[in-house]
Formats: structure tokens, sequence, C-alpha cells
């Protein structure tokens, strides 16, 4: 017996989406990956680190990158999307640790 026309669109349109959001996942985890491991080691030393972890995160995933050090004059300049990302809010203080 054939499947009405309506019944298999709807099966494949389901499919697609499914495919759709699996290589969507695939690819926010790469980049989670990316920032998890640069962000592990800025952070290696931080008081917060679960804080310190979760930020540097947000600005890894924002601006591609992470610098090395944190002292401008041992590479912080490597990476000026995160060295200049600032709070919201009248004190503007830098974002990303």
């Amino acid at each position: 017996m054939a499947k009405p026309p309506i019944q298999t669109a709807a099966i494949l349109l389901l499919l697609l989406l499914v495919v759709a959001a699996a290589s969507w996942l695939q690819t926010a985890d790469a980049a989670s990956g990316f920032c998890s491991g640069k962000c592990s080691v800025r952070c290696g030393s931080a008081r917060a680190r679960g804080a310190c972890m979760r930020t540097c995160g947000l600005c890894c995933e924002e601006c591609n990158c992470v610098p090395t050090a944190t002292a401008p004059a041992r590479g912080g300049n490597e990476c000026p999307c995160y060295r200049d990302m600032l709070t919201a809010g009248p004190r503007k203080r830098p974002k990303c640790p």
C-alpha cells in the first residue's frame, strides 16, 4: 500500500531536520572543545575557576580566540576582540578574564 504524498513529504522533512540539527550540534561541539581547551590553560591558576571558565568560554565563542598570556606585554595583544570586550552598565570593566 502506497503512502499518501503528504505523509511521505512530512517524513522526509523530519529526516532532513534531524540531519541538519546533528551537523549543527557537531559544529557547536567542535567550537566548544577549542574554547574549553584554551580556557582551561588560561584559567588554570584562577581562584574562581568556574567563573573564569564560564566568562572565558563566552568570550572565546564570540571572538574565536583566547590570548595565551594575561599581560599585554606577554601576548595579550594577539586577540584584540577578547582583550577589548567590556561589561555592560555604567562601569565598563574588562569582560574577559
